[in-house]
């Protein structure tokens, strides 16, 4: 297990006084027990169980990854906004999201939707390697520095259109797409290993969660889980959904 952001938050705190104390050692502390509260009346009382997940959700300083006005709200139990018209999923969410990977370590994870780096960062702690694309190419470009600052260089973020994935990197042992399209891409179908899990949100007006697991090369198996509201895929998932007959 890599419990990286911690140290990471900490370097990211501020300079070190002298007599060794740090400047933002009660802040820092601060934001802990705000993880530690947001894990146990949001995520376990939910049903989160997997210990590997809640120590991950415990361990990311999610304040790190919202805006400057939106970091006293970064532990509340709602989706923030991070510029652009994204957002930073609702804790909960990425929690149920990442447990339904049933991640083990040494897994290849590839992220359609990097957005602030919340969710990479999570899979980050959980996974051997992750790679993660964002169409916005400021938040792609913050985002690529903010895990970097964290410590997380297992973690690639390309800038672009995730709709064909990152094929050079496939098979991926497990797939997470943070914004809805109309269907669930076939690249990232494709570049799935057998065995292997994805969970996307699908739809338009009305969106459920998807988890899709590989059984073969040319055989799935698809499992609805709950309504959710993201935003929608952007790029070519839009323009094939317009294109397309209704």
């Amino acid at each position: 297990m890599r419990i990286i952001a911690l140290l990471g938050s900490l370097l990211v705190a501020g300079a070190v006084l002298m007599g060794g104390q740090s400047a933002k050692e009660p802040q820092e502390e601060k934001w802990r027990q705000k993880r530690e509260e947001m894990v146990r009346r949001q995520l376990i009382t939910r049903g989160i169980r997997e210990p590997r997940v809640l120590l991950a959700m415990r361990t990311v300083p999610r304040h790190a990854f919202v805006p400057a006005a939106q970091r006293h709200l970064a532990y509340e139990d709602y989706p923030l906004p991070i510029g652009h018209g994204q957002t930073i999923s609702q804790p909960y969410i990425v929690a149920y999201m990442t447990e339904k990977l049933q991640l083990q370590g040494d897994e290849r994870v590839l992220e359609i939707g990097t957005g602030s780096a919340y969710q990479a960062a999570i899979l980050a702690e959980l996974a051997d390697s992750v790679y993660s694309i964002e169409i916005v190419e400021p938040l792609c470009q913050k985002a690529a520095s903010r895990l970097d600052s964290l410590g997380y260089s297992h973690a690639r973020v390309r800038c672009g259109d995730g709709y064909n994935g990152w094929p050079e990197a496939a098979p991926f042992d497990a797939i997470v797409i943070t914004a809805a399209p109309p269907q669930i891409p076939q690249p990232l179908l494709d570049q799935m290993a057998v065995g292997g899990r994805l969970i996307a949100p699908v739809g338009e007006a009305f969106q459920e969660l998807i988890l899709v697991k590989k059984i073969s090369e040319s055989q799935y198996k698809q499992e609805r889980l709950l309504p959710v509201r993201f935003v929608p895929m952007t790029g070519q998932a839009e323009q094939i959904e317009n294109d397309s007959p209704h």
